[in-house]
Order: structure tokens, then sequence, then C-alpha cells
């Protein structure tokens, strides 16, 4: 089978001919249809962004294909099924605190990377070799072009988050970095859960003005400066020397004004925030973020911010608030997701995907770096039935 092979971190992926992987018990072979090019991918073939990986290996990070075999445990999962390959790979010995790794993406630590050894090839391939319960059933959304079911992959990791935060339907949410691929994403899935209304903050007015076009009055847009990307803030004049005290934690300036500005817009309390920003090395936009959540509220950090965060003991104390990490999503979740999907509640019509042949590898990755904002999606067709 023809697969994309990644030789050397810095150089260009080579078309090869590698084994068809033979599936053992807890194993399914899948004949890949579409296979998403994460944006960043050029950032991790070039070695800007740091990640473990075991070379040579096809790459990849998820994909939707067909069932071609399965291993001799295998009850549900039929060859001819149309399938979701969910890349968060768990390992089997500890049920509590499974090793996980994304295959063909990422493997940090020596759990991991055993975990890699022995799966490593991924979605870059013609075929690819998974373990059984990374393969989610797609046949009552077969209608669906397969390109543009890759965007479940996107999807989940906002989904991840919301499910951490126990969303329940009717609550205001903030999504910190909604401009981006996957802050865009998330704002679709806030809604499709039920959330009344959702605070999309931002500093591509354009893309915020998409999601309220896509979406409605159920977003509320707000602009950030590129001052307040980077901790400063434009509101000190109008507080002129004022505070608030908030439960035994006198919040600044800054900080009332703009827990202010983010209430106005959410028109009352904000009960859940998804930090989704990206790779950037100042924390102040996502403590800003969090001191905004009402007393009893939630965070959810699922992003990529590159610093320490400082947030003040007796507030979080005294507020009750919940902040908590989140990396990918549960194994169950792409079965609820799909479900969402199925029913209407999550449409996919506004999601846009460009595609390329599997020989056309190179040149797709160049073009996921140039196309990788809100509603764009790379994907790669390795084959075809």
């Amino acid at each position: 089978m023809k697969a994309a092979i990644l030789k050397t971190i810095g150089q260009p992926l080579t078309i090869e001919d590698i084994p068809e992987p033979v599936p053992g018990a807890g194993e399914v072979l899948v004949r890949v249809l579409a296979a998403p090019v994460l944006a960043y991918a050029q950032e991790v073939f070039t070695g800007q962004r740091h990640y473990p990986l075991l070379l040579p290996l096809a790459p990849g990070c998820g994909a939707v294909g067909i069932v071609e075999k399965t291993g001799p445990d295998a009850t549900r999962l039929k060859p001819g099924q149309l399938v979701f390959c969910d890349p968060t790979v768990r390992s089997r010995d500890d049920a509590l605190s499974p090793d996980i790794m994304l295959q063909g993406w990422v493997a940090p630590g020596e759990g991991p990377q055993k975990l890699q050894a022995h799966f490593r090839n991924s979605s870059f391939a013609e075929k690819m070799l998974l373990p059984l319960e990374n393969a989610f059933s797609l046949e009552h959304v077969r209608s669906i072009d397969p390109a543009k079911l890759v965007w479940l992959n996107t999807l989940l990791v906002s989904y991840g988050g919301f499910l951490a935060a126990g969303l329940q339907p009717g609550q205001v949410i903030m999504v910190n970095g909604a401009t981006g691929h996957f802050g865009s994403a998330a704002v679709a899935v806030a809604l499709a859960m039920g959330a009344a209304r959702v605070v999309a903050s931002g500093r591509n007015e354009q893309a915020l003005n998409t999601l309220v076009h896509q979406f409605g009055s159920r977003v509320r847009p707000v602009l950030l400066s590129a001052d307040e990307a980077t901790g400063s803030n434009r509101f000190r004049e109008a507080t002129e020397g004022s505070s608030i005290t908030y439960s035994a934690y006198s919040l600044s300036e800054d900080e009332a004004m703009n827990r202010k500005r983010f209430m106005e817009a959410a028109e009352g309390p904000i009960d859940c925030l998804l930090d989704i920003l990206g790779p950037i090395h100042d924390s102040a936009p996502t403590r800003r973020a969090i001191m905004t959540v009402r007393p009893g509220g939630t965070a959810v950090l699922m992003g990529g911010v590159q610093a320490d965060l400082d947030i003040p003991y007796n507030y979080v104390m005294r507020n009750n608030l919940v902040i908590r990490g989140q990396w990918m999503c549960p194994r169950h979740a792409p079965s609820l997701l799909v479900e969402l999907i199925n029913s209407g509640l999550l449409n996919l019509e506004p999601f846009s995907v460009s595609t390329f042949s599997l020989e056309q590898v190179n040149q797709a990755v160049q073009y996921a770096h140039d196309h990788g904002g809100a509603f764009q999606l790379t994907v790669l067709k390795p084959s075809s039935i």
C-alpha cells in the first residue's frame, strides 16, 4: 500500500510502498478515505513544534474510512462499514490513568512512545491500523461526504471541553479565542449543545462577523485589540480609579472593566469559559477571561498558552470556581457528537473542505498552513472506493 512517509524532520514527505498491516486481537484495518491536514502540520514536520515522533512514519491525526479487516474479537465492526478513526489512543493496562498518544502525531513520554511503536503509521496512507475502540461507526451519516465528516476531528476538541465543563442547555458560554480554527468550531458546538448565548472573543473582526452571520444573535462577539492580546488594557481611562470588591478579592480596574464588558455582551453572568487560545507566550488573556466567570462557574483550559497562569487563591476558593484542564475528549465522545450531527443540531454545512490526493501531500501541508482559519479544513484523500 502507498503512504506519505516522514523520514526526517525538516524534509518533505515522500510517497512510498509499505507493507499492509494485519489486524490482530483488539485491532482494525481501515481504508482511509479522508484525513485532516492540520494547519500547523508544517510546523510539526519542520521541527518548529517539537513533537515526539518515532521516524520514519506515516503521520496524520484522525481519519474517516471503510473497515477492511478486523481482529478476531470484534463483535460490532464489520468490513464495509464507514467509520471515524479517533487518533486518541489510550493504553489498556491502566483504566484510571492511561498513557495517551495521538496516533501519527504526538507521543510525549515513555508510555505513549510504546503505543506509538506499535500503532506507528497513521492516516497519511491508503490504509491504517488502529485499536478497535478507536473506530466509531458512521453508517447513519453515510450520506455526508467523508471529507466533510473529517471535521469531527476538530469538533471533538471543544466537545470534549464542554463535556468536561458539564455544559447544560440554557447556559451562557464564553469561547476565548473564537476566531481561530478550533475556536470557531467551539462556537458551533456550544450552540448545538443548547447554549443560550456564546460570547465569542477574538482579534479578527471579519471572523467574528462571520460567526454572527452564520449562527445569529445567540453569538455575542467581543473584538479584542492587539494590546489586550498581550496583556495591556485599553479601558483604564473608563474606570478612573474605581475598584469592585468581589468575595474578598478586589478586582483591578482592568479586571473590573473587562468583566463588565463581557457581562454586557452576555446579557448576564457567564457560566462557563472555554479557553482555546493558540500557542502564545502570555497568560494574561486567559487570566482575564477566567475572572469573567460567575461564582460557581467553570473554566476549561484546552489551548496552547506557553506561560504560567497566576490566579488569586482566595478568589478561586471564595467564588467556588472550577478551573480544569482537558486534553482531547473522553472515549465515548465521538459517538455522542455523531448523534448531534445526525439529529441536525450540529450542521456541517458552514464547514468547508479543500481536498488533495495522497501524491499532493506536500502541497496539502503548505495549503493547510496558508488556509487554517475559521471554517477552513484541508483534507487528504489517500484512497477512494
